[in-house]
């Protein structure tokens, strides 16, 4: 991790938030977060991981909630651009996944905005077609 004194540039703390999602790898990810944190994912309240969260202890959670509900191996994703001014990063792509209880697959496009300061997220904000994703859920209305 950074020091005070070097920290690491916003294109080496994305990097390594990709190669850590890449590899599901929950507690890494939550590693790289501020302990104060800007996180929004708005959306279909269905979906157990949309919404705010505040702590980077909620991070693992995050993504050991959503993870599961997908068929592993079966989920793509590509980040097309990364694009960074300063200490703010946007990160445009798609997701691709296959719902396990229904064997439904959708893919999203996906943007990110993150806010990174000495090494660490501050802020991430994931947009992604929600519908397109409850669509492909289990169905809970009657």
């Amino acid at each position: 991790m950074p020091t005070p004194q070097q920290p690491d540039s916003v294109q080496d703390t994305i990097s390594r938030f990709l190669h850590l999602l890449a590899a599901a790898d929950a507690d890494g990810l939550a590693d790289l977060f501020a302990d104060d944190i800007d996180w929004f994912v708005p959306g279909d309240s269905s979906l157990p991981w949309t919404g705010r969260r505040t702590r980077r202890e909620q991070v693992a959670a995050y993504f050991r909630t959503m993870w599961p509900v997908f068929v592993e191996g079966e989920s793509e994703s590509r980040i097309d651009q990364v694009l960074v001014d300063g200490d703010e990063a946007a990160l445009f792509g798609r997701f691709t996944h296959t719902v396990k209880s229904t064997g439904r697959r959708f893919t999203t496009p996906v943007a990110f905005r993150l806010t990174v300061r000495g090494g660490r997220i501050e802020r991430l904000h994931l947009f992604e077609d929600t519908l397109a994703v409850a669509r492909a859920m289990p169905r809970t209305d009657s």
